[in-house]
């Protein structure tokens, strides 16, 4: 089976992320696998992908071209006549939709984030049908995906897209005297809820609160954001804050931390949370997502409402006061993470995905025709 793997773009850090390892478990299953980017972006997610020997067309465009974008799309389709055509994200699923419409080649469609904008919402449940098999990257989104797009169960998939790796660096365990060191992982976009996190650490300086140990807050990413938040950080003058850029080596950054923040205001599955608790990390969450089902509150970690920085602060300031119980956190949360979310179970739910992957008709009468002669 030969697929086309259409992704909005190679931006570092977002859905491009998991792509190896999607493709990797689809080529052992005997797919020939090429990735189709509608727009570069920063790029940082190509060279993953050349590594493990993907091939990888990118398209020299923006992010509002849609007409060129199709039209891109439908020539390399018609040309190379792949067997299925698998999306990502918004833009690439009906750009795909289309062309596989017109090329009669069927797709299967991806569901990233609990949450979707209310036009692109209308359009994909609008176009559901024309998706053979959705995929949530968690049971929360397949649930929401059931709901939202009335997508029925019988094309309705989960496929957590994370592999745990035991062999990942782990966080080495705080010890009194030490600087406490906290950290976040992800782009600079409004969806991450930094400038919630912010907030929270300019309340509770506000309010008078000294934590016992000293810690700083390393926010590790890139984005559109970068100037507001600093800004945010420079007024609240938060001199133990701050914006590290765009992170190549996310295991020796979340190795080198205490503490795990994530204040999003959506997710789907969040990958940058699971690879910290892998690490050895608890986390500090927001309950969107799949998250407040990872991490247990005061188990692994802890859970406070989305958008609430007070709630946030809460919920720091009593991890501040017991730094002592963050490595037991930590094993916890790694036990956890490895036990639901192992390589082998990854591979095996990928593999009984592609044996639910729709055929094109014309190939598969072929086939029969070919068999029955």
């Amino acid at each position: 089976m030969r697929i086309f793997y259409v992704i909005n773009s190679l931006e570092g850090g977002g859905a491009a992320l998991p792509v190896p390892a999607v493709a990797k478990v689809l080529a052992d299953q005997g797919a020939d696998v090429e990735i189709l980017a509608l727009t570069q972006r920063d790029g940082r997610a190509l060279p993953p992908m050349t590594r493990q020997g993907l091939k990888v067309h990118v398209r020299q465009g923006g992010e509002r071209d849609q007409v060129d974008a199709l039209a891109w799309l439908d020539r390399i389709v018609a040309e190379e006549q792949p067997d299925l055509i698998w999306t990502s994200l918004t833009r690439a699923t009906l750009l795909g939709q289309i062309v596989g419409l017109r090329r009669r080649v069927p797709v299967v469609s991806w569901q990233h984030n609990a949450f979707l904008k209310p036009a692109n919402r209308l359009l994909l449940r609008a176009t559901q049908g024309l998706s053979g098999l959705w995929i949530g990257d968690s049971q929360s989104v397949t649930t929401l995906t059931a709901s939202r797009l009335n997508v029925k169960a019988d094309r309705l998939a989960t496929w957590p897209l994370f592999a745990a790796d035991a062999s990942a660096p782990q966080a080495t365990p705080w010890r009194p005297g030490e600087t406490l060191q906290l950290g976040a992982l992800g782009r600079l976009h409004p969806a991450k809820g930094y400038d919630v996190l912010i907030k929270a650490l300019a309340h509770l300086r506000a309010t008078g609160f000294r934590s016992p140990t000293p810690f700083k807050v390393r926010i590790a990413g890139e984005g559109a954001q970068r100037e507001r938040l600093q800004a945010m950080i420079d007024q609240a003058g938060l001199d133990n804050v701050f914006l590290t850029g765009f992170c190549d080596t996310p295991r020796e950054f979340l190795s080198g931390l205490h503490l795990y923040l994530q204040p999003s205001r959506r997710e789907g599955l969040c990958i940058a949370v699971h690879e910290a608790m892998q690490t050895g990390l608890p986390a500090l969450v927001t309950a969107v997502g799949e998250m407040p089902y990872s991490v247990v509150d005061g188990l692994t970690g802890r859970v406070v409402a989305p958008c609430d920085s007070e709630d946030l602060a809460k919920g720091l300031k009593r991890l501040l006061l017991a730094p002592d119980k963050l490595a037991t956190m930590g094993e916890v949360a790694r036990s956890r993470v490895l036990d639901r979310f192992g390589q082998a179970r990854f591979a095996a739910t990928g593999a009984e995905i592609f044996a639910r992957l729709p055929v094109r008709r014309d190939r598969a009468v072929t086939a029969l025709t070919s068999l029955a002669s």
